[in-house]
């Protein structure tokens, strides 16, 4: 089995087998995320672009074996089979990206536009999910966590959101896992997924809330 593929079976796989202890689970990968939401000239949301770096541990690690016509340099080309398998196994977890348009569950197709990227020495997931159906919601709640809290997610310090072509009365509010909400969440609490202790990760999820006139 060839390296790539087996770094995205290891990590992605092990969701499923930490699905059933969640209430012990604590993070084994961590992820800065950036997300753009994608607006049509109509004004309707029309997906939702993200960029994952993930940690350094991690990078290093999926980086093995990956053959380079220059070393410590990795091109978009070079990282196509990693970045296919990694897209392709996160489907199972809902690509870990929940959204509701005035309270009713927005679906996604599957990724599109989807690269990694090296840079400083990290790997950076970029893929955009587009909506199966554009809305125009006056309230958008997009959420980012993993259930099983297997992964971290954390919002980038600097310019976590943006809303590209969105009308210029628009807005957005971020709610990081640390404002102090999460604490508050009970585990029972209905929230984006069902059953079991799927809820676990949703304590530390990152909630984005755009706002339409």
């Amino acid at each position: 089995m060839k390296p790539w593929r087996l770094v995205g079976l290891l990590f992605f796989v092990s969701f499923g087998l930490l699905g059933a202890t969640a209430a012990q689970a604590h993070p084994h990968v961590w992820i800065t995320s950036i997300s753009e939401l994608m607006y049509a000239p109509d004004g309707s949301v029309t997906g939702v672009r993200h960029a994952w770096t993930f940690d350094d541990m991690f990078s290093t690690y999926a980086l093995q074996g990956i053959e380079t016509k220059k070393k410590g340099v990795y091109t978009h080309e070079e990282l196509a089979p990693l970045a296919q398998t990694n897209v392709e196994s996160l489907k199972e977890f809902g690509y870990f990206t929940f959204a509701k348009a005035d309270g009713k569950k927005a679906k996604f197709e599957e990724p599109v536009d989807y690269f990694l990227e090296y840079k400083g020495g990290l790997l950076v997931l970029h893929f955009t999910l587009p909506l199966k159906t554009p809305v125009k919601p006056k309230v958008l709640a997009v959420e980012v966590f993993d259930p099983t809290f297997f992964v971290d997610f954390k919002l980038a310090d600097k310019d976590p959101v943006k809303l590209v072509g969105a009308p210029a009365a628009c807005g957005f509010d971020l709610q990081r896992p640390n404002d102090g909400a999460a604490s508050a969440q009970a585990l029972g609490e209905q929230n984006f997924t069902d059953g079991g202790n799927a809820n676990f990760g949703a304590m530390f999820a990152n909630k984005i809330t755009v706002t339409c006139p």
